[in-house]
């Protein structure tokens, strides 16, 4: 077994040699079946084309078909066509030239989805919800996304005028904006949460992930830390170079982080740490839920073999499989599974999933067993002889339901969050003195820092339901009131006053962060019996 860091590129190269003996046998036969394969395929591909209603487009025809073999795989081996893979390594490269906002059309308008907190598009005032009406004199209606995205692209320092329609604001709100670029950021929030404790938000995993940590770590500890939180809660995941990196920030040298048993060549690796990154002695807690996966999974697996951190909140969703991404022809691409990973103590991480993947799909809808029973062989041991158990995602030292920003709310309450209605809301606040040139608004409500929901605001928001065609159900609603206003200050604090505010506000009240702050003990000690052992 090799240990080793991750290369930069996997290259992927087949040989075909003709050798001797059964050997040679058993690969022409492998051959030729694979050859029968791809004439009834072929010939598929040849009736589709020649005789279908309507002329179909070769090439979709042929994505669609790779697209469908993969689903027979399992629910995470995925076909990339070009666009679609240009928008993966965008995202893991961390940064891009444009103004920084997600669109999507949706019944012919270029509508505004997501502004990036410090973009052109942000600092211009622009919101979630405005309707891009133009762009360069042009209307952008019945645009697709992709035609309004090459329109709004450029190079950097260069303008692109756009006309804002917005909800309740008479008249189009008209704009130029230079373009620059857009860091997609893995950590948008890193604070002290209480005295002496640093809290860090690592929402996904990208190539600046690990540098981000380290500014994070360093400007904490100048800030006094002694004890830090961080927070893998609905993390999915991202490259393994950076779980390791992260990783390697708590553990010591040598230590492993993860390994992976596969039947390609290469697939079986360990990977240890091989420069420690200078926090192996801070007490450490890390929050997870039923939405962290992968590499987030990777990490808190690693902190709790190793007997480094307390981790808290809710099973990990289980999601470790190794995906190698084969480029193919015309800049298109395939994530295939090719390994399993494994936590130091030999834990299987990979959830099992049904034959329609829709029990294994729909786990993060479901409540949690806090104390689910566990075959003898998925049992195993940390460093310090604590048990822990395989078999899918990693359970928390100390179970806390949490899985909607630590809240554990009812049913009707997560479906007023998953329908957007907090996020429609929002859009009636507006900041106090708010100058941005974007920033004209038909907002009910000014607000600034250190705001609060109150009652009426609380039965305003009720009220607004009925835009969503929802039925109120008031046991409910009383009960989560606490949940309710939680969510509408976040929501508002995030569009308004950027997401450290929001999330330094949230934290406050948010149950499993404020649970955490009860077992830094707890962590403490396991840094002493590791030491001991």
């Amino acid at each position: 077994m090799r240990n080793r860091g991750i290369p930069a590129a996997a290259v992927v190269i087949v040989i075909c040699a003709a050798i001797g003996g059964l050997f040679g046998s058993r690969v022409m036969a492998t051959q030729d079946r694979t050859n029968d394969r791809l004439r009834v395929y072929t010939a598929a591909l040849a009736a589709i084309e020649n005789d279908y209603v309507e002329p179909p487009e070769s090439a979709q025809l042929v994505y669609g078909s790779i697209d469908g073999m993969l689903r027979t795989l399992d629910p995470h081996s995925t076909f990339f066509d070009p666009k679609s893979y240009a928008q993966m390594r965008e995202k893991q490269d961390g940064e891009y030239y444009g103004l920084g906002i997600q669109i999507n059309s949706f019944d012919g308008d270029i509508n505004v989805v997501s502004v990036f907190e410090g973009s052109p598009a942000y600092r211009t005032g622009i919101r979630r919800g405005d309707v891009i009406a133009n762009i360069e004199g042009q209307s952008a209606k019945g645009w697709t996304t992709d035609q309004a995205v090459s329109k709004l692209k450029g190079p950097k320092g260069t303008t692109v005028t756009i006309d804002i329609r917005r909800p309740g604001v008479d008249g189009l709100i008209n704009l130029s904006i230079a373009r620059d670029k857009v860091n997609i950021l893995s950590i948008r929030t890193s604070f002290m949460i209480a005295p002496g404790t640093g809290y860090i938000r690592l929402q996904d995993f990208s190539d600046t992930t690990d540098r981000e940590l380290g500014d994070a770590l360093k400007k904490l500890s100048g800030d006094g830390m002694q004890r830090v939180i961080v927070d893998l809660r609905d993390n999915p995941g991202g490259p393994l170079v950076q779980a390791i990196a992260v990783a390697s920030r708590f553990l010591k040298k040598n230590q492993m982080v993860v390994y992976t048993r596969g039947r390609v060549p290469n697939s079986d690796e360990d990977y240890r740490v091989l420069t420690e990154g200078g926090y192996t002695s801070v007490p450490l807690i890390v929050l997870v839920n039923r939405g962290s996966a992968s590499a987030s999974e990777i990490v808190s697996g690693a902190m709790q073999d190793h007997d480094r951190a307390i981790i808290l909140g809710e099973t990990t969703f289980g999601k470790a499989l190794v995906q190698s991404v084969y480029r193919i022809d015309e800049g298109a691409a395939v994530a295939l599974t090719t390994a399993h990973y494994y936590t130091p103590s030999g834990r299987i991480i990979q959830r099992p999933w049904d034959t329609n993947f829709d029990e294994y799909l729909t786990y993060s809808w479901r409540d949690q067993n806090a104390n689910r029973e566990h075959p003898p062989a998925e049992l195993k041991l940390t460093d310090t002889g604590r048990k822990v158990y395989g078999g899918g995602g990693i359970e928390p030292d100390h179970f806390i339901p949490g899985p909607v920003e630590g809240f554990n709310p009812s049913l009707f309450s997560r479906q007023l969050a998953s329908r957007g209605a907090f996020s429609v809301f929002s859009r009636r606040f507006t900041a106090e003195g708010d100058q941005r040139p974007g920033a004209k608004s038909a907002a009910t409500h000014k607000v600034s820092r250190g705001w609060a929901v109150d009652d009426e605001i609380l039965a305003e928001f009720k009220k607004s339901l009925a835009t969503f065609n929802v039925q109120v159900d008031e046991a409910a609603f009383k009960a989560d009131a606490a949940f309710i206003k939680a969510e509408i200050k976040y929501e508002v604090d995030n569009e308004l006053f950027g997401a450290e505010e929001a999330r330094r506000n949230l934290t406050k009240v948010d149950p499993q962060a404020q649970a955490a702050l009860n077992y830094f003990d707890e962590a403490s000690k396991l840094l002493i019996t590791k030491k001991g052992h």
